[in-house]
């Protein structure tokens, strides 16, 4: 795809690239909504990856160009470039542009050209993938030095404020800083980094990825929702954000809230809970037992935040009934994937158990895969 995408570049904006980048999709072990309360995650990337060929132009044009797209180049003026005015996947790269060009770094125009391996709509974030190497490339093009925990908040800003997506930091962070072999332990309040070894071939296993091929759109005002649900318990419980409060405060939290704010309260802090309990097993070779805190992640994410589907939950039990140790959805929620962690032996089988089930219950076939933790945005020609 590294050669293509240069030699597709040539062909769309008739002459030859500066270079070629690429930024990765994610799937998040552990950690799921509470990015945007302040709290703790724990994704990795896939090697399935945005690539983007680029190159500088003179003349303040921003011209896109996607091989998933309609065939067409999305032709804007940088000075253009305002919320609200570009639409479809051209949004998210122009977004990228304006939160430059807003933050006062001194990028102009450029030619583009995107090929993408990450499935959309599949919680493997391919808006992020997409924006980081926007971002990536602008950095190196126009030279402006920015680390990549930087090129990431320029990259969340631009799907916060430009697409409209309230989404947190997380899913810039992990395509943006993740690393080869490792699981990116990130606290979203204070930015705090580690990266958490995660050998899951030296311990027999796999991280199997379920796509149930279930389209979700985070725009649709679902997530913004639960974002502000959670925002108003921390409002009425006197906290800067869900993060704050302490474990032995949840039993009075809920009892002080009505039950659509007592449920996300009690995903929130179990969440973050768990997200501690799976880096404390992943330090101690345990990756093994990991099982049983994904499975309760899930179950608290079908119940307390109502984010789950039939479809996602039937991938979870097939896979649970075919012997996989533990699985959850990962992701916003409303469809997308799951993840199982498996035997290594077991991948094979646990992915037909879930095809069949699917087929029974009148579902399109689900796509799998095994997740490797792989590095984050960078570039590669």
């Amino acid at each position: 795809m590294i050669d293509q995408a240069a030699t597709d570049f040539e062909a769309v904006h008739g002459a030859r690239p500066s270079g070629v980048w690429a930024a990765p999709g994610r799937v998040n072990l552990i950690g799921e909504h509470t990015d945007y309360n302040d709290g703790f995650v724990l994704p990795i990337a896939l090697p399935h990856s945005v690539k983007v060929a680029a190159r500088r132009r003179e003349d303040g044009r921003v011209r896109l160009y996607s091989a998933q797209g309609d065939g067409t180049i999305t032709d804007l003026s940088l000075d253009g470039l305002t919320p609200g005015v570009v639409a479809s996947w051209a949004g998210y790269p122009a977004g990228v542009f304006w939160a430059f060009a807003e933050a006062g770094h001194p990028v102009g125009g450029a030619d583009l050209f995107f090929d993408s391996d990450v499935p959309t709509g599949a919680g493997l974030s391919s808006s992020a993938a997409l924006e980081c190497a926007t971002a990536a490339a602008l950095n190196d093009l126009y030279g402006l030095g920015l680390s990549a925990p930087e090129l990431a908040l320029l990259a969340q800003r631009a799907e916060n404020a430009f697409v409209g997506v309230p989404c947190g930091a997380m899913d810039q962070m992990a395509s943006a800083c993740c690393t080869d072999g490792a699981a990116l332990f990130l606290d979203t309040r204070t930015r705090e980094q580690r990266h958490v070894p995660l050998d899951l071939a030296a311990a027999g296993l796999r991280l199997l990825v379920i796509d149930t091929r279930v389209k979700h759109d985070l725009g649709d005002g679902a997530y913004a929702a639960l974002r502000a649900g959670c925002e108003r318990a921390a409002e009425l419980l006197g906290l800067d954000a869900l993060r704050d409060l302490p474990p032995a405060g949840l039993t009075a939290a809920q009892e002080c809230l009505p039950d659509d704010l007592a449920r996300l309260v009690r995903h929130v802090a179990t969440e973050n809970r768990r997200v501690a309990e799976t880096i404390e097993h992943l330090g101690g070779d345990r990756i093994a037992e990991l099982g049983p805190i994904l499975t309760a992640g899930h179950a608290s994410l079908r119940d307390d935040f109502r984010v789950s589907c039939a479809e996602t939950d039937l991938a979870v039990e097939a896979a649970l009934a075919a012997g996989a140790l533990g699985a959850r959805m990962t992701g916003g929620g409303f469809g997308g994937s799951v993840i199982a962690l498996v035997g290594a032996t077991e991948a094979d089988p646990v992915a037909a158990a879930v095809r069949s089930a699917f087929r029974s219950a009148g579902y399109a076939d689900p796509v799998a895969f095994t997740a490797v933790p792989s590095p984050g945005a960078r570039r590669v020609a």
